[in-house]
């Protein structure tokens, strides 16, 4: 991890980053990138009022073995061609650049190289469900207004997940104005759930390189 504080300020971001944009930021290993992150990223542009959606591909999750993980630049390249499906979404590898290994960290860090910027954490419902797993969970949630985007086999996760209870009266309702909301606050967001899996698309492709054609 780079020390201090001074390195963060040479960090580039992925977009643009005027005064007062409202940055959704979606972490995670895009082992490999795949419809369900750009379906949660395309939900919280719309319902949130966002500017723009940078994907934060991570050197490796903590909470994710290393067998099986693709190189850095493999997935990034990966996510990189997905947004460009998109004009306000980025992929970036920032994260290896602050030299952060948890989203805690990770978000102190862009909060403080970009103070103007309003960020808002995207995750899955599915992520919800072990996101008391997570390093310092509850810093982060107090650190800035997180969206959570229902995702398939985890609808209950809005009630059940640990974090949703130890906040539940932090929840809010979507609106163009999320971004600018005092944490902890929670937003719930409900829409057409997309069923790609990263792990059903590692299996299909080992079963294709195991049986070509």
């Amino acid at each position: 991890m780079i020390s201090g504080c001074s390195g963060a300020n040479w960090i580039s971001p992925p977009g643009p980053a005027a005064p007062g944009l409202r940055i959704g930021l979606l972490g995670g290993s895009f082992n490999p990138a795949h419809e369900g992150h750009f379906q949660i990223s395309t939900v919280a542009l719309k319902r949130l009022g966002l500017d723009y959606v940078w994907w934060l591909v991570a050197p490796q999750n903590p909470l994710k073995p290393r067998q099986g993980m693709a190189p850095l630049r493999d997935r990034l390249a990966g996510a990189q061609a997905m947004t460009r499906r998109h004009p306000r979404f980025r992929a970036t590898d920032i994260e290896a650049r602050l030299g952060t290994r948890y989203s805690v960290d990770t978000i102190a860090r862009l909060q403080q190289r970009f103070p103007r910027l309003r960020f808002v954490w995207l995750m899955g419902s599915d992520n919800l469900e072990t996101f008391h797993r997570w390093r310092n969970w509850p810093k982060l949630a107090r650190s800035l207004p997180i969206a959570v985007v229902t995702r398939p086999a985890s609808a209950l996760a809005p009630l059940k997940a640990k974090a949703a209870q130890r906040f539940a009266s932090k929840r809010r309702v979507a609106s163009r104005d999320f971004a600018n909301a005092a944490p902890p606050a929670f937003v719930f967001l409900d829409a057409k759930r997309s069923l790609a899996r990263a792990s059903n698309i590692r299996a299909r492709r080992a079963m294709a390189a195991a049986f070509p054609s």
